[in-house]
Parts: C-alpha cells; structure tokens; sequence
C-alpha cells in the first residue's frame, strides 16, 4: 500500500465527503477543501502528494487550482474531476499539468486503483532522485582521489564495473585509497541500497577470518555460546569488501573459492550449506602472482577475484593531484579542530609537491592535520610541516641534513642534525627558550649554552 497526503477538494460536501472517506479507509491521510483557494492553502501549508479536484467550483476552477499547484510544488500530482460531458475541460487540465482525470459519478474502484498508481510512482521519483543524489556525492568524493587523467581512467572503468555484478580486483600501495574506490562501486551500482561490509582480512588470525567471514554455530569452538551471522551474510543484497586478500591463509582461500564459484557458504561447525546474494570487491597491496609461484595463493582464487581489474597509482606518480586533496583535507581538518588555517604557501606546497610519499594519500593527509595543528595563522608554511618533507626537498642545500649528506664526517653530522632541531623547535615556540627547553628535554641554561655556542661560531670567533 502506497500511503500519501491527499487534499480532496469539492464544493459538494456528499461528493467530497465520500471520496475522502474511501481514501482514509486505504490508508491515506487526506486533507478536505470546499473550494480551489482552500486546497491551495492546504498544498502551501502540508506536505503533500496528491490532490484531487473538481473541475467546476464557485471560486477558482479545477483547471486554475492544478495550474497553481503546478507552480507552487511542480512534485505534487493533481487529479481533475468532471462531469461526463465536459471532458474537454479535464483534457485541457491535463495540458496543463493534471496526472489524469474521473468523471462523475466516481468509480471508486477505478479511484483505488489510479491512486495506487501515481502515489507508487511518486515514491519512484523519490527514490530515483535519491539515488542521483548519492550518485553525484560519490562521484565528488571519488574526486577526492584526483583529476588526473590516470585517475580518470580508473573512475571510468570503475563507473563500467559497478554496472554489473562482476567481482572487483583493486591493487594499489597502502594509502591509495582501495577502500573508497570499493564504497564508490558500491554507490555507483543497482546495490547501493544494500549493505556495504568491509573486511581486513589481515588484521584476523585463521579462525578468527573463518568464522567472521562465513559464521559459525553454537558450540563451534570454545566460546562459541551462540550462533554467529558473518560478513557474507550480512553483506546480502550489497557488497562485500575484502581487504588485503593477499594476506587469506590458504585454508581460508579454499572455502572463499567455494562462495565465489557457487555463492554457497557453510558456517564454521555447521552442516548445512547457505546462500547470500552478495558483490565481492577485493583489495590487497601485494602481488598476487608472486604469491601464486611460491604457493600461498591459491591461482583459480585469483582468477575468480580478477573478473575486472584496478590498478589505483600511487601519489608520487600522479602529482597534479595534490593540491586538490590537500584542499580537501585542509577544509576537513580546519573544520575539525576550528582552526583557522585554510591556504598554503607557494614554498609549503613546493615541498608537498617533491616529496615521495610512501604511504600515499593517507601520508599526505596525515601531514595536512598536523599541519593545520601546527599552523600559527591562516597560511601554512614550510615550519608547520614535518622535518621529513622539508629536509627531504631542500635538496642538500645545507640547511638541513639528510642520511644522503654524510660524508663520513659523524660528529659533524650529528650537531648539524642537533642544531636543526632545536631551531625548528623555537620557531615552533615562538622563540621562548623556556618552552623549547621542556620540549627537548633540556634544561634552560644547557639550550642557552648551546645557542650561545652556535652563535660564537657563526661570529668566527
């Protein structure tokens, strides 16, 4: 039963009365007009999805009343009621925007059912505009991995994959950010209503992986005081993400192989096989084909896995895509905190731009929240991002020192590393010696010492 709002309006009380009532016996809310100005004040004061109206009304006519609530709330479906000889008049309604048209007397049989049908496709409209709704916040977010063309091409071929159920094989470093392309494929698909159940097959030992995956019964193993659903069955309707599949013991990977070929499943200590309805998209950071040789990954498993394949790269060689992700995070993480950092210096986002990232994007963001903690004023700098980006990037330049400049030279090194530090430091106090001192573990008059030293040294004396 589609249930709705529905403002039913007509100067004849009997004729108004009796529609309201079979339409309050169905289950519908309905709200009673006497005339045209009426209803139009029910649809500005309700939230509402239907109105039906007579055509022929002392104050404002049928057809003005489904022009006007047209104009107010384009969404809402108008009914138009007429007597059998002035059809003409519900035809010219319908032109005018009214869903379809009775004619007296009503048929209420032929009411229920015209009914049903435009409040059922109310609730289609809904649901398709949701959907598009999600759609376009899943494609903003997927931006967030990056405008460039590499990245492109993973979105397209993703956007492909998520139309069908086929299984999904991600590989990328850590931090590439496998996760969020699985949720994207998952938003982007027919399964977007369903679950989406996410799995990191590494952080479980074999028992623990067996039984969150597949389930078990009670009396399974010590402990086990209750049945237990796993990940695949509540992942039914939707999608299940198995994260870092490279890293499934191979007693695992056979029952796994099973679920894929068959779509059945039999929970640990069980006897009875079970079926779910459910996507698998994989991800792992690790070859799988060096696995496959040295035999700890089972080849038919990769295969069922590799139906489509995707390969996110790594930030380092995709660079164009930084500045668009340290926007990103430094709107997420000034939010956050509610700092006011919101923009980065020319020679700040030099030094993001050369710098490697072994841990990829979920490196860089790390390094945008510590920087906008960090951070002084509404700009970021090179002092508010860690020593490893800036030392890596001044290039040898002897400001700061890198493993790449020693020479040999070991206590030279080490002071020259020493001096660093402790410079950072009091920019990062604001020059009070005192609060560098605590935060070095020194005492006072030992930092004084040094900077003392330091200075006698650059005077040449």
């Amino acid at each position: 039963m589609f249930d709705g709002v529905i403002v039913v309006a007509d100067d004849e009380k009997v004729q108004r009365e009796t529609v309201a009532s079979v339409l309050r016996e169905l289950g519908h809310t309905v709200h009673e007009a006497a005339g045209g100005e009426q209803a139009l004040a029910l649809v500005a004061g309700h939230t509402v999805d239907l109105v039906i109206t007579d055509l022929r009304m002392p104050d404002l006519s049928g057809l003005d009343v489904v022009r006007r609530v047209k104009q107010m709330q384009p969404d809402v479906e108008v009914v138009v009621v007429t007597a059998f000889g002035s059809v003409e008049g519900a035809v010219e309604a319908m032109r005018a925007g009214a869903a379809d048209f009775l004619t007296k007397p009503v048929d209420l049989d032929h009411l229920e059912l015209l009914v049903r049908r435009l409040l059922s496709h109310r609730d289609l409209v809904r649901e398709n505009r949701a959907l598009r709704r999600r759609l376009q916040e899943s494609r903003r977010e997927f931006r967030l991995l990056g405008d460039s063309p590499a990245m492109h091409e993973v979105l397209a071929r993703a956007s492909r994959a998520a139309e069908t159920d086929a299984t999904v094989l991600i590989l990328g470093e850590s931090g590439t950010g496998k996760e969020l392309l699985a949720r994207t494929i998952h938003d982007l698909s027919s399964r977007a209503e369903g679950p989406f159940v996410a799995v990191n097959c590494a952080a479980l030992p074999e028992t623990l992986l067996e039984s969150e995956l597949f389930g078990h019964v009670r009396g399974a193993f010590t402990g086990a005081d209750r049945d237990h659903r796993g990940r695949i069955a509540q992942a039914a309707g939707g999608t299940l993400f198995l994260d870092e599949i490279g890293d499934v013991p191979l007693p695992v990977q056979v029952k796994l192989l099973r679920f894929l070929q068959e779509r059945e499943y039999t929970p640990l200590g069980g006897e009875r096989s079970l079926t779910a309805d459910v996507r698998v998209v994989a991800a792992t950071h690790r070859d799988l084909q060096a696995l496959i040789e040295d035999g700890s990954f089972r080849e038919d498993l990769f295969y069922r896995l590799d139906v489509v394949e995707l390969r996110l790269p790594p930030l380092r060689e995709r660079r164009e895509d930084i500045p668009l992700l340290v926007e990103h995070f430094l709107r997420r993480y000034a939010d956050r905190y509610g700092r006011p950092a919101r923009t980065v210096s020319r020679e700040a986002m030099d030094a993001l731009l050369k710098h490697d990232y072994r841990g990829n994007v979920r490196e860089l963001e790390n390094i945008v929240e510590q920087a906008v903690v960090l951070c002084r004023g509404e700009v970021i700098h090179t002092d508010d991002l860690p020593g490893t980006v800036v030392r890596r990037n001044r290039g040898g330049d002897g400001c700061e020192p890198s493993p790449a400049d020693y020479e040999g030279d070991l206590p030279g090194f080490l002071e020259r590393l020493e001096r660093t530090i402790i410079e950072r430091t009091l920019l990062r106090c604001d020059g009070n010696q005192s609060a560098a001192a605590r935060r070095l573990g020194l005492t006072e008059s030992g930092l004084r010492y040094k900077l003392s030293k330091w200075r006698q040294e650059s005077d040449g004396r």
